[in-house]
């Protein structure tokens, strides 16, 4: 009776137990072959980058034992793990060799040379600019300063003039006088007065929107030339440059007409002759 009644208990346990099902031993065995592919390409880390380039565009060395022996704990490995022989592509398949440029689709290739050309372009531009800016501040501020020394000068000059404060006072009493001491310092701009605020903004949004209307047409003019995917990355840098374009002059109008509503917008002012005509 003990022991049927052992059997029976192994009988239900054995029958609790399930059987591992076909994915499961597949995601096991996936598991295993990454897990081993992780520690080739550690065991690669130790060596010269080449050795892993090599062994990428001629996999033969694998089992090559005489080209191996120059790499004994390579070789163990290999000797452990018998599938890296069969399967190189999956366990070297994160190795860059430069024949994987050569692979890739001539439209991905044309829009990565694109990209690059307008990074550079982009780099060149924002150093350009800045050296610009940097050389624009200087000249400005040796001009305002030789400027402002001149004035500085006029005024002690005209201040030895006066030989007592009476003077002075009925001089500074005077409009003349007033407007001389009361007086900026000289304006850094040369030339006309600058734009105001709404005429400034309308006049930026709508060159911008212009600018990016043109970059848009010439995406898309491009995108005819160019075969492959490459050409629908074009057209979508052409659609999004025309949108942002027309969406500037849009603004542009938009704000032109606001400022009109609220009597922001000031037109020029009319000189006068000196014979007063």
């Amino acid at each position: 009776m003990i022991a049927a009644f052992l059997l029976l208990l192994a009988a239900s346990a054995y029958g609790a137990t399930p059987a591992p099902t076909t994915s499961t031993v597949a995601t096991a065995i996936d598991s295993d072959s990454r897990q081993t592919r992780d520690e080739l390409i550690t065991l690669l880390r130790h060596y010269p980058p080449q050795l892993g380039m090599v062994l990428k565009l001629d996999p033969t060395l694998l089992s090559n034992q005489s080209y191996l022996a120059n790499y004994p704990a390579l070789a163990t490995f290999v000797t452990q793990h018998a599938d890296v022989v069969h399967n190189p592509a999956f366990y070297l398949e994160t190795i860059y060799a430069p024949a994987d440029r050569d692979l890739e689709p001539p439209s991905m290739r044309t829009w990565r040379l694109i990209i690059g050309d307008f990074g550079g372009f982009l780099v060149f531009l924002i150093i350009t600019g800045v050296l610009i800016w940097m050389v624009k501040t200087l000249i400005e501020q040796r001009r305002w300063n030789r400027l402002s020394n001149v004035q500085t000068e006029v005024h002690s000059k005209l201040l030895d003039r006066f030989t007592s404060n009476e003077e002075l006072l009925a001089y500074i009493k005077t409009p003349a006088g007033r407007r001389f001491f009361e007086s900026a310092p000289f304006p850094l701009e040369a030339g006309p007065r600058p734009m105001s605020a709404p005429v400034g903004r309308i006049f930026w949004s709508l060159q911008a929107g212009l600018v990016m209307i043109a970059i848009g047409i010439g995406f898309d003019l491009v995108s005819m030339r160019v075969p492959g995917s490459a050409s629908d990355g074009l057209y979508g840098i052409g659609v999004v440059a025309l949108l942002v374009g027309v969406a500037l002059v849009l603004s542009a109008i938009i704000f032109y007409a606001l400022s009109r509503r609220f009597g922001l917008w000031q037109p020029p002012a009319v000189t006068a002759a000196p014979n007063g005509d």
